[in-house]
Formats: structure tokens, sequence, C-alpha cells
């Protein structure tokens, strides 16, 4: 039975990632020194312990708490 897959970067998504967020995320994960390091290596772990859809729920976990922890008002 195939499945419809909702986009993940916009649309019927329930989170839009937007490309300057991401650039930043992927140069402190990719070049900056303390982080790139302590990500990678949580990323490593993650990815070795956790299924694809697994690591997919945690990634909408997470920006779901960092959404409720957000020292910025909320729309």
């Amino acid at each position: 039975m195939a499945h419809n897959t909702i986009p993940l970067l916009g649309g019927k998504s329930v989170h839009c990632i937007n490309e300057q967020q991401m650039a930043e995320a992927w140069r402190l994960a990719e070049h900056e020194t303390g982080s790139s390091e302590k990500i990678q290596a949580a990323l490593a772990a993650l990815e070795n312990e956790l299924t694809r859809n697994e690591r997919a729920a945690l990634a909408f976990v997470i920006i779901s708490r960092l959404k409720a922890t957000s020292p910025l008002p909320q729309a």
C-alpha cells in the first residue's frame, strides 16, 4: 500500500524549514569549533541506534520542544 507523503519543506508540513535557519544549522553542525564535534557525535549515535522513522519523530519532538521554550513571543 503506497503512502502519500507530506513534504517536509512547507505546504502541508506541520513545520516549515526556513532556508537561512537550515544553512546556519549546517554551518554549526559542520564548521563551528566545539559544537560541530558534539553534534556529529550525537548524530552518529542516533543514526546507529534509531530507525529512520524514530529519528524523524525525534526531530519533530525536538522542534516542538524548542518552540515551547523559545524566548521569542509565539505568534
